[in-house]
C-alpha cells in the first residue's frame, strides 16, 4: 500500500476579520472609490454577461462638489429632487423619535435606517406607486414616500389598539397592500423568493406591475437568495432584486457573507442576471439604476440585481451596541458620506436650496413627526393599550369553523 500523502504545510482555516475593531483607528484605505460619472450606462437590452463589469464598478452621479455628472445622471426635475430630500429628512426625524421612544420604554424594539435613507427614498420615486415592494425593516421611507400614515406606523410600533397589524407583528414590521408594501419578515431571505414568485404571477397574468425586493448583504448567504435568483433568471421574472450592503449584519461584518472574495452584485453573473453596483448614498445614482432596472422589467427583459454600497451608521437595532465590535466613530469616516447631506449639497450647488431652506425642512419634519407621535401616544404606547382579544380569532379562516366560534364565544366575543 502507498503511504498517505501529507501536505507540506498544515491546513488552516481562515476566519474573516474586519479591518478595524473597537479602539483601532478607522481604516477604509482598501476601499477604492471611482470618480463620479465614470461608469458607462449600457442599453437595457444588454445581457448579464455583456455588462458583467458593472458588477465590479460603482455607479456614481454626484461628485464631491455636489454636481451631477456622467451618463447615469437622470436629470430629475427640481420638484422631484426636493420631494426626495423631504422623504429622507422626514424618515430620519421619524427614526430619531421612535428610537427615543424605545429608550423611554414606550415600545419594546426599534430599527433605524440612518445613513441608508437614499435607497428606499430614491427607489420610491423611480417605481410606480402600484409596484409591489418586498422590504426589510430599513425601507420605512417607501411607506413615507407613498403617503402612508405616520400615525399608523407608530401604532404598529406601539402595538396599541389601532395597530394595523393587530398586535401580530414585531415592531417596525409594517405591511400595507394598498401602498404596495408587502409584510416584512424577520427571516429576510424570504423577501427575495416571495418577490420573484409575485413577479412571475404578475407576468403570467399579463399585468403591468413589477416587484422590487430587498435584503441585506448577510442574507445573500441564505438559500432563499439562490433559489430566488434561479427562478428569476429561468422565467425572466419582472423583478428588481436589491442587496443593501451596509457593511454590517447585527455584529458580523460583510466578509462573513463573502464580501471579501467578490462584490455581492457579482453573484448575479453566474445566473445570467444583469448586475449593477451602486453608490447607495448617492440619491441620483440609486434613482438612475432603479429606473434602468424597471425599464428592463417592464420591457419583458427580466430581472436585475442591484448592490447598494452604503453603511449602517446606527446600531443594528435597539438591542445592539455597535461600539463593541467596530470603532465608535467609524460611521463618520465612511468615504461615501451622508445621503441627506449629499442631496442637499446638490440642490444648493444648482441654486435651488439653501442652508436656511434645509433648517426649515428639518423643523417641519420634526413637527410633523411630533404631531403624529402625540396622536398615536393618545391611543396608547406599549402596555397601555392593545388590540382586542377578539382579533386572535380573526383573519385565519375564510369561514370560521365551529370550534373557533365556540372558543370566541367562551371569551365573550
Amino acid at each position: 500500500m502507498n503511504a498517505p500523502i501529507k501536505n507540506a504545510v498544515a491546513l488552516s482555516l481562515r476566519i474573516p476579520e474586519p479591518k478595524a475593531r473597537p479602539g483601532d483607528p478607522i481604516d477604509f484605505s482598501a476601499l477604492a472609490v471611482p470618480p463620479a460619472g465614470s461608469a458607462p450606462r449600457p442599453d437595457i437590452r444588454s445581457s448579464g454577461y455583456a455588462i458583467r463589469e458593472h458588477a465590479f464598478m460603482l455607479i456614481r452621479v454626484l461628485d464631491e462638489k455636489g454636481a451631477a455628472v456622467g451618463p447615469w445622471d437622470p436629470k430629475l426635475p427640481v420638484p422631484a429632487l426636493k420631494s426626495g430630500l423631504r422623504t429622507m429628512v422626514v424618515t430620519r426625524a421619524y427614526d430619531d423619535r421612535m428610537y427615543r421612544m424605545q429608550r423611554q420604554g414606550k415600545t419594546s424594539f426599534y430599527m433605524k435606517c440612518t445613513g441608508e435613507e437614499a435607497v428606499a427614498s430614491a427607489q420610491a420615486l423611480a417605481l410606480e406607486d402600484d409596484d409591489m415592494c418586498f422590504p426589510t425593516y430599513r425601507q420605512q421611507a417607501l411607506l413615507i414616500a407613498r403617503g402612508y400614515s405616520l400615525v399608523d406606523m407608530m401604532n404598529q410600533i406601539y402595538s396599541n389598539e389601532k395597530d394595523p397589524c393587530k398586535g401580530r407583528q414585531l415592531p417596525v414590521m409594517y405591511t400595507s397592500k394598498k401602498h404596495g408594501f408587502f409584510t416584512i419578515s424577520g427571516n429576510l431571505g424570504t423577501q427575495f423568493s416571495q418577490a420573484v414568485g409575485w413577479a412571475m404571477a404578475s407576468a403570467y397574468k399579463g399585468d403591468n406591475r413589477i416587484a422590487c425586493a430587498y435584503i441585506g448583504e448577510g442574507s445573500t448567504a441564505e438559500g432563499d437568495f439562490h433559489s430566488a435568483l434561479t427562478f428569476a433568471s429561468v422565467y425572466d421574472a419582472p423583478v428588481i432584486l436589491n442587496v443593501v450592503n451596509n457593511q454590517w449584519a447585527i455584529s458580523s461584518f460583510q466578509g462573513i457573507a463573502g464580501g471579501e472574495e467578490s462584490t455581492f452584485a457579482s453573484r448575479g453573473i453566474g445566473y445570467g442576471i444583469p448586475a449593477l453596483r451602486v453608490d447607495g448614498n448617492d440619491f441620483l445614482a440609486v434613482y438612475a439604476a432603479t429606473k434602468w432596472a424597471s425599464e428592463r422589467a417592464r420591457a419583458n427583459l427580466g430581472p436585475t440585481l442591484i448592490e447598494h454600497f452604503t453603511y449602517r451608521a446606527a446600531p443594528h437595532s435597539t438591542s445592539d451596541e455597535p461600539s463593541r465590535y467596530r470603532p465608535a466613530e467609524e460611521a463618520k469616516g465612511w468615504p461615501l458620506g451622508d445621503p441627506v447631506e449629499r442631496l442637499k449639497t446638490h440642490l444648493i450647488a444648482i441654486g435651488e436650496w439653501s442652508e436656511d431652506n434645509h433648517k426649515a425642512l428639518e423643523k417641519e419634519a420634526t413637527e410633523l413627526v411630533r404631531a403624529a407621535g402625540k396622536e398615536s401616544e393618545t391611543i396608547g404606547t406599549l402596555g397601555q393599550s392593545r388590540p382586542s382579544v377578539k382579533e386572535m380569532f380573526e383573519d385565519v379562516f375564510k369561514e370560521t369553523p365551529w370550534h373557533i366560534r365556540r372558543q370566541r364565544q367562551e371569551m365573550g366575543y
